[in-house]
Order: structure tokens, then C-alpha cells, then sequence
């Protein structure tokens, strides 16, 4: 497969595929051996990278899919187009799970218990695959956690520590353990029933922002509200700087 497309929104680049395309990516990957990290940037991971070098270092060096109307709006602006797709982690991860040929699937992340929750759901929606609980993402000892990683050889491993920590846990130990590593944020909380999502036409609407406002407004204001408005001022300043809209290009 061809290196992607590249969309820079901010400092981050984005790659273009729409979901059959990453799914094919991803599978060909896994079965060709190879120690990857994939990402999935939204407006906040934009405005995150903004000010954290480390982070920004990290995503520079992981395959970045495209995560929500935020990031949807800045390709508009800057590019004159929207992505092909939503590829929100929280949608992308099952239809993957969906189509992969049968895998061993690791799960690292969320609070205790909660993978295990997780991982039986799992196992009860895509029987194909085996799936193994690494641990929780409230670990003291990382070492042992990365031996514990390499110890399971899975195919996928579903990180889910928040950004930036799951990426900077992910970049400070590539190519430590095999097959494809996927940081995804809240998906386990999400696998497990602990968090609803939005009504599918909430969803189709590309409202989800707002459904996740309106059960956890003390948690995501600061993101939604302040980081909206500062995320758009930055496309906008970018927009400015920008001379007609250019496709970048980087291997993935």
C-alpha cells in the first residue's frame, strides 16, 4: 500500500483513509509482523499537541486517524475538504475487531476491573478472537507492565490511558512488544458499559461533544467549551498563514 496522504491540522499530521482503507492497513500490518502505534486525533489532541513537545514528538512518529467534527472542520478550512470518515476510535475499534481475521487482542488501561469487564463483552461480541487482560492503567511498576506487554504477544493491544499518557507510554517503549498498538482513549470504559454513548442519531448529527457535555460537565467544559474556541482560533490563524491548500505526504 502506498504511503498516505497527510493532512496537517495544527501540528499534527493526519492521515487520509476512510475506514475500509485504515482497517487494511492496520490487518496487513499485523500480518506482516510489523510493531506499529496508532493514534486517533480530535480537536483536544490538536490543541494538546499545541503546547506539549513531547506529545507532538510522539504522534510525529504514529500513524494518526481522524477523530471527530472538529478536526473535520480544520481539513475544510485548510485543505477544501472534509476526511473521508469519522475514524472516532470508539466507532473504529469493534468495525476493526469486526473484520479482522481472528487475533489475539490485548487490553492495557482504564480503572481496575474495567478491562475485565471489557474484555468479556469483547469476547461475547467478536468470539473470533481471544482476548487478555494486561492490567489497568493505574500501574506503579511500567516495567513490568512492558514485560507483561512482550509476555502476550497479541496482534492488537487496546491502550487506553487518556491522551497524552497513552502516547507517551506507547512512544517511550515502540517496537518493545509485537502488533499493532492502538490508543484509545475511553474505549475500554465504552466496551465495558461503564459510559454510554450518544444515541446513534446523535451521533450521525455529529453531536457526540455535546451528549459527553451533558453527562460530564464538571470533566469536559474546559475541553468542549474553552478548547472549541481555542482550536478554532488556531485553524483560523493557520488558515491565515496557509497559501492554498496543499497535501502533504509522509510514510506510515
Amino acid at each position: 500500500m502506498p504511503p498516505a496522504e497527510t493532512r496537517t491540522i495544527g501540528d499534527v499530521a493526519i492521515a487520509v483513509h476512510d475506514r475500509g482503507s485504515a482497517i487494511a492497513l492496520l490487518e496487513g500490518w499485523v500480518s506482516a509482523g510489523e510493531r506499529r502505534t496508532v493514534s486517533f486525533a480530535n480537536a483536544h489532541s490538536v490543541n494538546l499537541a499545541a503546547r506539549d513537545p513531547a506529545f507532538r514528538a510522539a504522534l510525529s512518529q504514529m500513524l494518526v486517524l481522524n477523530d471527530g467534527i472538529g478536526v473535520d472542520l480544520g481539513s475544510r478550512l485548510l485543505y477544501g475538504a472534509r476526511f473521508p470518515a469519522n475514524l472516532n476510535g470508539t466507532d473504529f475499534v469493534p468495525a476493526l475487531l469486526a473484520a479482522a481475521q481472528p487475533r489475539k487482542v490485548a487490553l492495557l488501561g482504564a480503572a481496575p476491573g474495567v478491562a475485565d469487564q471489557a474484555a468479556t463483552r469483547l469476547a461475547a461480541a467478536f468470539p473470533q478472537h481471544r482476548f487478555t487482560v494486561i492490567g489497568d492503567g493505574f500501574f506503579a511498576d511500567e516495567a513490568a507492565i512492558v514485560d507483561r506487554l512482550a509476555a502476550a504477544q497479541a496482534d492488537y493491544v487496546l491502550l487506553g490511558m487518556g491522551q497524552p499518557r497513552q502516547e507517551l507510554f506507547a512512544a517511550r517503549h515502540a517496537g518493545r512488544w509485537p502488533g499493532v498498538t492502538l490508543c484509545i482513549g475511553a474505549y475500554i470504559d465504552f466496551a465495558a458499559g461503564r459510559v454510554p454513548r450518544a444515541p446513534l442519531w446523535v451521533r450521525k448529527l455529529h453531536g457526540e461533544w455535546l451528549f459527553r457535555l451533558s453527562i460530564e460537565p464538571r470533566r469536559m467544559a474546559g475541553r468542549y467549551l474553552i478548547g472549541n474556541a481555542r482550536f478554532l482560533a488556531a485553524m483560523l490563524i493557520q488558515r491565515v498563514k496557509k497559501k492554498g491548500p496543499v497535501a502533504n505526504h509522509r510514510a506510515l
